[in-house]
């Protein structure tokens, strides 16, 4: 069995391989092949990003541009990608906004609770031309050595844990895992809850010991990574969108030719347009696979509480993140 350091060493000398192909000739090469990293396994919402991505990167440069994709966090969970894709060590990653917060602290706009009334108006949003260029301004006024492409999302989240979440009161004094975002940590206690922060490839055995009693994301990633194990009830809160973003490096990004460059965001304009439907129906397809696998799915949740607590606070949390936030917010709210 191949060791988790065998696989780090085997996916750095991928990677070694990659920046050298990439590299090769500068902006003229003739071929060129990007490392493309993400932290979710292949099979998620991610994986359907990156390869849309792919698809139309090669369609658009005639095959001479494509990339190497490492899933599952090869390189690193989403805030050290981050960094190393700042450095230049990595071409494009794709992160939460959530965890883009860590450098565009408005980024958090897209984690208030409640912002998209429902699936259409989320897809509707995040392919809204408007919306994708004021992120991408917000990203370029507080972010150097990258620079974001666009959107993308993985659905709602949802909370799981050993036990069902009816309402509100079912959360009240649990220890719930949450991202490290100002947005969050207004939202849960507003809840009752107690906010525990950590990275992602924590969370199975943190619930698993408990260290905390309730997590939450997505229906496709709590399948995909198994969360079901050790938390087997998943209630159906909706009370955030799992929105992403593609990042580039600024030093691959001013490598390219003009025409390269307008492929490369062509290619992300891609995954804006087609991601969104094909993560929703992933999520539903999940949802049934879960069911089968003996999951309860908790449907029926009491979302008034919740509501009656995140309403209030939406534009105070905007305003305190910024007027990029503030202006985020407005767009979504007049997506119909």
């Amino acid at each position: 069995m191949t060791t988790g350091s065998q696989s780090r060493r085997r996916a750095l000398a991928a990677l070694a391989l990659c920046v050298s192909v990439g590299w090769a000739g500068g902006a003229l090469a003739q071929n060129r092949t990007f490392s493309f990293a993400y932290d979710q396994p292949p099979s998620t919402a991610y994986g359907i990003a990156a390869n849309i991505f792919d698809a139309k990167l090669k369609e658009l440069s005639s095959g001479k541009m494509t990339i190497n994709q490492f899933p599952g966090a090869q390189l690193g969970q989403e805030p050290q990608m981050l960094q190393k894709m700042r450095a230049g060590d990595i071409d494009f990653v794709i992160t939460s906004t959530a965890n883009a917060s860590t450098l565009a602290p408005q980024a958090g706009v897209f984690s208030l609770h409640f912002i998209f009334r429902d699936q259409d108006h989320l897809a509707k949003s995040l392919a809204d031309p408007a919306i994708s260029q004021a992120f991408r301004d917000m990203v370029k006024d507080s972010v150097q050595g990258a620079h974001v492409l666009g959107l993308l999302t993985m659905g709602m989240r949802n909370m799981y844990s050993k036990k069902e979440v009816m309402s509100m009161s079912d959360i009240k004094g649990q220890k719930v895992r949450v991202q490290a975002t100002k947005t969050e940590d207004a939202a849960f206690p507003a809840y009752g809850a107690q906010i525990v922060h950590m990275p992602f490839g924590d969370v199975y055995t943190s619930l698993q010991t408990g260290v905390v009693n309730v997590a939450e994301n997505g229906v496709n990633v709590y399948l995909a990574n198994k969360h079901y194990e050790v938390a087997p009830v998943l209630s159906l809160t909706e009370h955030e969108a799992n929105n992403n973003c593609i990042w580039v490096s600024d030093k691959t990004w001013n490598s390219l030719t003009a025409e390269q460059q307008k492929w490369v965001q062509l290619a992300a304009d891609e995954v804006a347009r087609k991601e969104p439907a094909l993560a929703l129906q992933l999520e539903k397809d999940s949802g049934e696979r879960l069911k089968k696998l003996g999951v309860k799915v908790v449907d029926n949740v009491d979302k008034s509480g919740f509501m009656k607590a995140a309403f209030p606070i939406q534009d105070q949390l905007a305003a305190d993140l910024g007027p990029h936030a503030v202006k985020i917010l407005k767009l979504v709210r007049e997506v119909k």
